[in-house]
């Protein structure tokens, strides 16, 4: 196993609107896949990789997410609670700084589920890690080898792994994050307002050239609605 981030920050607390009816009374975290909720595949791919400690945000059914949280016993889970507000990607990360520390963390989205390559994923991130280099690192999957990437969003990389984003139609993408990175926490000080989005502290980034991709060679799966999780059982079995 190739060193990297223990600790990560899960991105747990959205709505789910997209997931409903099955968010309608449980968050969208606990939500099952070929028997077993989002978060827990998320957190099981985590401690394969090394992760000994999950900062996890609430918001949506909190108490749900607490309650089933506790009952891991394989890594330290600490709740972030955003039950006041939801604080959007970079504003989670943000409100959580005091419990994740000032090293390079993993963040992760619990709707982003893989089938496992030659590679594991998260081996790949790692690999391509240099804290030197780089204040971002993002895993990403080729467009056409997984479900959930259809739409024009995504990124370019040059030949020495540095990424720009881009959301217009042509030319298209050819990678997508796939929920997953290694971050430099301190990227996101100095930010207005409790709630926004990390995309543009990546924009920022890239222009400076440090922003970089890990290209996965598993099968990717976004479980973002009814019907992706249907897909996604199909595929898992």
């Amino acid at each position: 196993m190739i060193p990297g981030p223990t600790t990560v920050m899960v991105l747990a607390a959205g709505l789910g609107t997209r997931m409903r009816p099955l968010t309608d009374h449980r968050p969208k975290a606990l939500v099952e896949v070929a028997g077993r909720a989002l978060i827990d595949h998320v957190l099981d791919r985590l401690v394969a990789g090394g992760v000994t400690r999950a900062v996890v945000n609430v918001h949506h059914f909190a108490d749900q997410m607490e309650a089933h949280l506790a009952e891991r016993r394989d890594l330290e889970i600490v709740i972030s609670d955003e039950r006041a507000a939801l604080l959007d990607s970079g504003g989670g990360i943000q409100h959580a700084r005091h419990l994740l520390g000032e090293a390079p963390i993993l963040v992760a989205n619990i709707d982003s589920l893989w089938i496992e390559g030659e590679r594991p994923a998260l081996e790949s991130l790692k690999a391509v890690w240099n804290p030197e280099r780089m204040d971002v690192a993002l895993l990403l999957v080729r467009r056409g080898h997984g479900i959930g990437f259809e739409g024009p969003q995504g990124f370019f990389m040059d030949s020495v792994g540095r990424l720009t984003h881009s959301d217009l139609p042509d030319p298209p993408t050819p990678y997508a994050n796939v929920g997953f990175q290694i971050i430099k926490p301190q990227i996101l000080d100095g930010q207005d307002g409790a709630a926004f989005s990390i995309v543009p502290i990546w924009r920022r980034l890239q222009a400076q050239g440090m922003v970089r991709g890990a290209v996965m060679d598993g099968f990717w799966m976004h479980v973002g609605d009814p019907a992706a999780l249907e897909a996604a059982e199909g595929k898992l079995g």
